[in-house]
């Protein structure tokens, strides 16, 4: 995803890139979305130890990586999940938090694209494809749904096979920074890895730049939908 959103910057985006893995902390989960069974200790009392995330070992410190198999051969204890949140997590929002602020502040109003890939097989429908890309609004609650239409106007305009919110309708940072009323939309955004990754050998094919392209263009369609443009009808 960094590969194929480096160019945006050109189109005046600023991008916010985690320099840290998913495997090593998840931005896209609570704060205190932690797994009980991975620690020495006891966590805080207030730890949402019980979500289905969690369940599947996809915490904001995963256990297992995304297919399945276990990170660690052990237990860790509870302080090294707070020195991962406090060195990452945190720094990570708190910067995302100040440029939607910065961004509203300017214009009235901000557009959050929170990108990420999807594995090929974990969408695939009775055996066959699965979308390239699935859009997550929250069912219409993170942003406005001109801007939902938008993107899938366009990314199946272009010929791609488009889903709304299933199987991902949007994470923690499009719950978090997702509201509507406030000027804040956030649209999720998950791109098939099968458009631009050989997933058996991890490296990228030819369809990373085209896709990169793809985004931009989509992107540069995202900043043309305004509430204003919709308060003015």
């Amino acid at each position: 995803m960094d590969a194929l959103v480096a160019g945006l910057p050109e189109l005046g985006v600023p991008v916010i890139q985690a320099l840290f893995p998913r495997t090593y902390v998840d931005a896209n989960r609570e704060p205190l979305e932690l797994d009980a069974n991975m620690f020495d200790g006891p966590l805080p009392a207030f730890a949402n130890a019980d979500s289905p995330r969690v369940r599947a070992g996809l915490g904001v410190v995963p256990r297992a990586a995304a297919n399945g198999v276990a990170i660690y051969g052990g237990k860790m204890p509870v302080s090294e999940a707070r020195r991962r949140l406090h060195r990452c997590y945190f720094p990570y929002h708190k910067a995302l938090t100040a440029l939607l602020k910065e961004t509203t502040a300017r214009f009235g109003f901000a557009i959050l694209v929170d990108c990420h890939s999807m594995p090929s097989q974990a969408v695939v429908h009775h055996g066959g494809p699965g979308p390239d890309f699935v859009l997550g609004d929250r069912h219409g609650g993170a942003c406005m749904p001109e801007l939902t239409a938008q993107a899938d106007s366009v990314l199946s305009g272009l010929g791609y096979a488009v889903v709304r919110n299933r199987p991902y309708a949007g994470g923690f940072t499009t719950v978090r920074h997702g509201r509507p009323h406030d000027g804040l939309h956030a649209l999720q955004i998950e791109v098939n890895r099968a458009l631009y990754l050989d997933e058996a050998a991890l490296r990228p094919h030819d369809g990373l730049r085209r896709l990169a392209g793809v985004l931009a263009l989509l992107v540069d369609a995202l900043a043309d939908v305004s509430p204003y443009a919709r308060a003015a009808e």
